[in-house]
């Protein structure tokens, strides 16, 4: 199951450097509400090999606004602290899951 993160937890995982991946959302964008299953099923899927999780953006803006997260859905994927790899827009899980294999 994917995480729901605050400002707060994102940033702990991102330092933690191990890979973390961020879907970055709102309740009012219908492609975000289409992604959400997909990123839940790459959580089901990587768990224990990465921290998957969700950030409302109307609720906590630090985070996006430190990585320039301009629109939603925005995916981020993260290791070592950094920002490895973007994914902008509604995409399959196939997407994500290369994504998230050339981090691991």
């Amino acid at each position: 199951m994917a995480l729901q993160f605050t400002d707060a937890s994102a940033k702990e995982a991102i330092e933690s450097g191990k890979p973390v991946v961020i879907d970055f959302w709102a309740t009012w964008c219908g492609p975000c509400i289409k992604l959400g299953p997909v990123v839940e099923e790459l959580a089901e899927k990587y768990d224990g090999q990465a921290t998957i999780g969700k950030l409302n953006i109307d609720e906590n803006d630090e985070i996006a606004s430190a990585y320039r997260v301009r629109n939603i859905p925005t995916v981020l994927f993260f290791k070592d602290g950094e920002v490895k790899e973007r994914s902008v827009g509604l995409v399959k899980l196939s997407d994500l899951e290369d994504k998230l294999k050339s981090i691991l």
